[in-house]
Order: structure tokens, then C-alpha cells, then sequence
């Protein structure tokens, strides 16, 4: 048998179930992976809290109990709240703080079983592309490295849950994805990840960056695993959260055993543009052939707004996170200044010392937006071409069931290449924001690798709540490849 800390979730389920490993067994392997914290990928380990909640699901499964998760281990993002961890955000501003609920989102995962092992890294507030951003520990914040090649950036903000799953340090990982950062750190790191469509998982809990745009979503090592993780994370949450969907909650296995013949997967012209490097193209073009092989067929289609994805978002984001960290100033939680001489100059302290360059630049441009002179010119504008997006996309699939491209124009790059510039960074989002701003599900799944040998990922976008139709694709494509079973060499 292959070694624990290599198996994906379904596998692991599988020995639960069986008695063949116990919870607390298979808590303790993966707590003895996380010594040093490699990658940096955790912000918060707490090995008592862990082994609770791992004899619990033993005495859940002696008692004859079986669910799909009861058992297998965890790992949150650090934007999630949690009352048995610190959530930081990634941010000095909520260094320490103990939150008295959990998210929906963990809840939900907690109650079918699963075992928490810690909080993952993040860029501060969800706001980056790197994972470079991240903020704490204030002493010494480290940038996540990429399991692959520790010179370069797992991706962001999502990159210390990729990292994590790609290290084997955890099986799954939840992650957040606002403009890509489920789907992008997933592609660097070589994992599955998928953002379902906005409202399927509630987001009561989750720190709020962009509120039309955040949503949750799992990241483990194949569709089916994410599957699994997405049904038990999704489904109404009215009373908390007013952007919740009144869908039922739904088992996105359903469909994990339907052939892709006569699937229509369309393929946008602007996603295969001069921009996207030779490297990456390679994989993509051969992952879209093995699709043909079974059965699909390729439909050449337009989104011709995607280049205007760009400023829309830097004007839509920003400007919800002026509004959401806002409540960040020093007063009832969170980072205060020690010195100070009224209150306007504590509110300013206390943000100055306690935010990030990254994040005060958002601060500052939604705030701009916003202003009285600007909100037509800017913002307003920039929610109209966001409905033109979403036409888009609808036009799209009057010719096709699926759509296919790149996650990223590039493989993942090196620390530091771009944390000088951030609209380098924002240019990388390119092929992830449209789906975003559209509010559609999309998903990455590994389909070989590029220069340096760094994994390429490939992106599924589906129509509003067909998560499990791109997962069935991405689960027959892995049935018939094997680069979701490659892990970096240090991970074994």
C-alpha cells in the first residue's frame, strides 16, 4: 500500500471505513509532516485540538457510523473563522484573534467528520496572486514556496492550501476563490481545485475581501475527491448569509461515471492569444486532444470581453474591500496602536501599522472609485461591462456544454519577480476573472507540466450550478492520465 500521507481522501475514506487505519493513526502521521512547517504553509497547528477531534471520528466510526469524510483529515484557509485556532487573515491587523463561531463552511465539514489539522497561509485578506502578501507571523511572514521548486510562488491567495495538498502535509484543503485563487494555486502547485458558483457555499465566517465575488471552495488531489469535499460544503445558509442559494444541497458525485461522448467543449479564442506562453499551451493542447479520445468534440467560441475582466475587477474588488475592512480600525478587535493622541489618529495608526502595502493600495483605489465624481465614471461603468460578461458566457454555451484554456499564461514564477509590480501580478488573472465576475463555477485540474518542469493546469468553466458536470470531465480525464497522481519529489 501506498503511504498514508499520499492518499487522496477517497482512499482514505476507504481505509477508515474498513478499520485498516484509525483517525487518530492517520492525525498523527500527518501532524509529524508538519514539524519545520515546510513551504510555510500553515499559520496555526495545534496538535491537542487535532487529536480530539480525531478520537471523536473513531468513536463515530466504532459505532458503525460512515460517511464519505468521517475521519479524513483537513486543512482550513486562514480567512476562514475558527473557535479552536487563531484566524488572522494572513493580516497583522487580526494577529491572535479567536473567533467565538466557526464558518459555515468549516462547520459543515466538521460535522460530517472531518479532522482539522491547522490554518493555512494566505495572501493578507484573499488580496494577491503569489502568496507574498501574507503578513503574519508580524516577526517573520514568509511567502509560501511551491512544493515543485521552492524558488518559486505557489500562487495566491490560496497558495499555502495548494502547497499543503501538493506537499502531502494534508489530503484537502479548503480555499477561497475571489478573481482565481482557488483555481490559480491550484494549477502552479499541480492539484484540483474548484470555485463552485457564487452563493452554492455560504460565506458566513469567511473574512470578507469582495463580497459579489468571494466564494468557497475545496482543493485535494482529483475531482472525485473534490466531489466529495464540495457536497458536504455547499447548500442553503439563509438565515446568515443573504447571498446563499436556495439549492438544495446536492451530491456532486452523481455524475462521476458518465461517458464525454458528444460533450461540446468550447474553446475560447482570446484564451489561446500570443500571451499564453509555448510551455504552457503544450499541455493544454494535448489535455484537449485526450478529451477528444473520448469522445468530446471541440467548439471554437468568443468571449470578447475578456480583456476588459481586468480593469473590471480592479475597480469592482477594490472598491467592496474598502467597504468590508473599513470595520478593521482598532477599536472593538483586532491590531491598536500603542500610541496615540485622539481618536481619528487611532483609526489611523492602528490601520497604517496593522495593513499591509497590498492591501492599503486596494484600500486607496476602491475608496477613489467610490468618491463622489468618480462612482459613475468608474464603478458604475465597470458593473455594466460585468453584465456584458456575463452575456458573454451565455452566448457561449448556446454553442457548448463546457469551456476550456489555460488557468494562468504562465507556469508558476520566481519569489520576488513581480512583488515589485503589482499590475504584472493583476495581469496574470487574465483567464480566471472572467468566470469570477460572471459568477460561474470553474475549476483546475493538472495536465502536465511546462518549463522547469512546474505543473500546468487546465481550466473547466461550466453554466450557473454545473459543478458536476466539470467535475465528471475532469474525473474522466483523470481516469485515463495520471499527472493528478504526481506528486513534487520532496512530498514523498
Amino acid at each position: 500500500m501506498a503511504e498514508l500521507h499520499t492518499l487522496g481522501v477517497a482512499q482514505l475514506s476507504a481505509l477508515l471505513h474498513k478499520k485498516e487505519v484509525s483517525a487518530v493513526e492517520l492525525a498523527t502521521r500527518m501532524l509529524a509532516r508538519l514539524g519545520g512547517n515546510p513551504h510555510h504553509a500553515f499559520l496555526s497547528v495545534d496538535s491537542e485540538v487535532t487529536l480530539v477531534q480525531a478520537k471523536a471520528a473513531d468513536v463515530r466510526i466504532a459505532a458503525g457510523e460512515h460517511t464519505p469524510l468521517l475521519g479524513v483529515p483537513i486543512a482550513h484557509k486562514d480567512i476562514f473563522v475558527t473557535t479552536d485556532f487563531p484566524t488572522t487573515a494572513g493580516s497583522r491587523i487580526l494577529e491572535g484573534y479567536r473567533s467565538p463561531f466557526n464558518a459555515t463552511v468549516v462547520q459543515r465539514l466538521g460535522e460530517a467528520g472531518m479532522v482539522n489539522l491547522g490554518k493555512l497561509s494566505c495572501d493578507e485578506f484573499a488580496m494577491g496572486s503569489a502568496n507574498e502578501n501574507v503578513a503574519v507571523p508580524s516577526a517573520h511572514p514568509q511567502a509560501v514556496t511551491n512544493p515543485w521548486d521552492i524558488s518559486r510562488i505557489a500562487g495566491g491567495s490560496s497558495g499555502g492550501s495548494a502547497a499543503a495538498v501538493a506537499a502531502c502535509l494534508t489530503p484537502a484543503a479548503t480555499g477561497t476563490d475571489t478573481g482565481g485563487s482557488i483555481r490559480q494555486p491550484a494549477a502552479f502547485c499541480g492539484i484540483t481545485g474548484i470555485k463552485p458558483t457564487y452563493g452554492r457555499a455560504s460565506r458566513y465566517g469567511m473574512v470578507a475581501f469582495a463580497s459579489s465575488l468571494d466564494q468557497a471552495g475545496p482543493m485535494a488531489r482529483s475531482a472525485e475527491d473534490c466531489a466529495l469535499l464540495l457536497s458536504a460544503m455547499c447548500g442553503p445558509d439563509l438565515d446568515r448569509d443573504s447571498t446563499s442559494l436556495d439549492v438544495k444541497t446536492e451530491d456532486f458525485s452523481r455524475h462521476l461515471n458518465q461517458p464525454l461522448k458528444g460533450l461540446r467543449v468550447g474553446i475560447p479564442n482570446e484564451f489561446f492569444s500570443d500571451g499564453l506562453a509555448a510551455d504552457v499551451r503544450g499541455p493544454i493542447d494535448a489535455a484537449l486532444q485526450a478529451l477528444q479520445a473520448q469522445g468530446a468534440s471541440l467548439v471554437p467560441i468568443a468571449l470578447p470581453r475578456t480583456e476588459l475582466s481586468i480593469p473590471v475587477y480592479y475597480i469592482i474588488a477594490p472598491a467592496e474591500a474598502s467597504s468590508n475592512l473599513s470595520r478593521f480600525d482598532g477599536v472593538k478587535f483586532g491590531h491598536r496602536a500603542k500610541d496615540f493622541t485622539d481618536l481619528a489618529d487611532m483609526y489611523e495608526k492602528s490601520r497604517t501599522e496593522g495593513f499591509g502595502e497590498e492591501v492599503k493600495r486596494r484600500i486607496m483605489i476602491g475608496s477613489y472609485v467610490l468618491s463622489h465624481g468618480y462612482y459613475d465614471a468608474y464603478y458604475l461603468q465597470a458593473q455594466k461591462i460585468r453584465r456584458m460578461i456575463a452575456n458573454d458566457f451565455q452566448e457561449a454555451f448556446k454553442q457548448c456544454d463546457v469551456i476550456a484554456g489555460p488557468v494562468a499564461p504562465s507556469v508558476a514564477w520566481k519569489l520576488g519577480d513581480k512583488s515589485d509590480d503589482p499590475l504584472a501580478n493583476y495581469l496574470a488573472d487574465i483567464f480566471t476573472l472572467p468566470a469570477s465576475l460572471a459568477g460561474l463555477p470553474g475549476m483546475s485540474m493538472p495536465v502536465g507540466f511546462g518549463e522547469g518542469g512546474m505543473p500546468v493546469g487546465m481550466q473547466l468553466i461550466g453554466n450557473y450550478l454545473q459543478e458536476a458536470k466539470l467535475l465528471n470531465v475532469a474525473h474522466q480525464y483523470q481516469l485515463a492520465t495520471d499527472h493528478h497522481l504526481k506528486t513534487p519529489g520532496g512530498a514523498a
